[in-house]
């Protein structure tokens, strides 16, 4: 069994995350990234991808290969990740609400 502890703080609790094979850890500010029409929770930067393409979002490919970035041409927006999604946090959640009006929020686990 492995996995990650996670503190809640609001009420103190400890409690045991598990890792499956598929599934990234989870974020550690204890924030999730929710596509509002479809209620799905943001769990992987496949889903994310699949979510941002259906909204007219490309991927880009800069001169970072640390980033996963996108761009929508009808805007002067850039939406740049950490490539890797253990390092995904609110930050990064709020700038894709901000970009997608309507499409995103963040919420408290």
């Amino acid at each position: 069994m492995s996995g990650t502890w996670c503190f809640n703080h609001k009420n103190d609790v400890v409690r045991l995350v598990e890792n499956s094979g598929s599934e990234q850890r989870p974020n550690p500010e204890g924030k999730l990234l929710v596509h509002i029409p479809s209620n799905e929770v943001t769990t992987s930067y496949e889903i994310l991808e699949t979510k941002l393409l259906s909204l007219g979002w490309e991927r880009y490919y800069g001169s970072d290969p640390d980033l996963f970035q996108f761009h929508k041409r009808s805007s002067i927006h850039l939406i740049s990740l950490p490539k890797d999604f253990t390092k995904f946090k609110s930050v990064y959640m709020y700038d894709i609400v901000v970009k997608n009006p309507n499409m995103f929020m963040v919420m408290d686990k």
